[in-house]
């Protein structure tokens, strides 16, 4: 079976990529959620383990065999060389789980939601770019109510993830989720033009 066309659903933190997924999925289509697949990756996948344990040691898994995400997060924080094994590790992985995924779906478009599509190379994989966006004030105050933080970590990650969208050579499609606009509509509008 041939994969089905696959949409890019991006944004930065708290612009509102899992919502627009989420319309989209109540309309009968197949949704990739990378963060939440390369999780499930990362404890079932015994090549993944293989490699982490081979670089890391073996108390990055738990004893009940799931990954102890605390101790790769403190092994990674600072070390740019491990985060960027890790990555050399997991993205490949997804990107071959997404072909394997894509090949199942019925409907068509397929849609993969990422918050780092270049950097996981998604971007050469997809056929579209849809890039959920929102005014940052409105970005900071969905992600303190959401994960209860503070407005300086909210700033920190719109600010590291700055420009993450240049260069994209693919169609693009900008779905405005700033509360005033209606997202249903854009949506349904975006997926009839694909």
């Amino acid at each position: 079976m041939e994969s089905s066309r696959i949409i890019a659903i991006t944004g930065g933190i708290g612009a509102g990529k899992s919502v627009v997924a989420s319309i989209l999925r109540h309309a009968g289509f197949g949704i990739y959620d990378c963060d939440m697949r390369a999780k499930l990756l990362m404890n079932t996948s015994p090549a993944i383990r293989q490699a982490l344990v081979g670089r890391f040691g073996p108390e990055v898994y738990s004893e009940n065999g799931d990954l102890d995400r605390a101790v790769l997060s403190s092994i990674i924080f600072n070390d740019k060389d491990a985060l960027a094994f890790v990555n050399s590790v997991v993205h490949p992985a997804v990107r071959d789980d997404i072909v394997q995924w894509s090949v199942q779906q019925d409907k068509a478009p397929a849609f993969v939601e990422t918050a780092i599509l270049q950097e996981s190379g998604l971007d050469a994989m997809v056929d579209e770019v849809w890039i959920v966006t929102a005014p940052v004030e409105v970005r900071i105050e969905r992600v303190i109510k959401r994960n209860a933080t503070t407005r300086e970590r909210v700033l920190e990650r719109i600010h590291s993830q700055r420009d993450q969208f240049t260069g994209i050579n693919k169609k693009i499609v900008e779905i405005v989720n700033n509360g005033i606009v209606p997202l249903l509509p854009q949506v349904m509008r975006a997926v009839n033009l694909t």
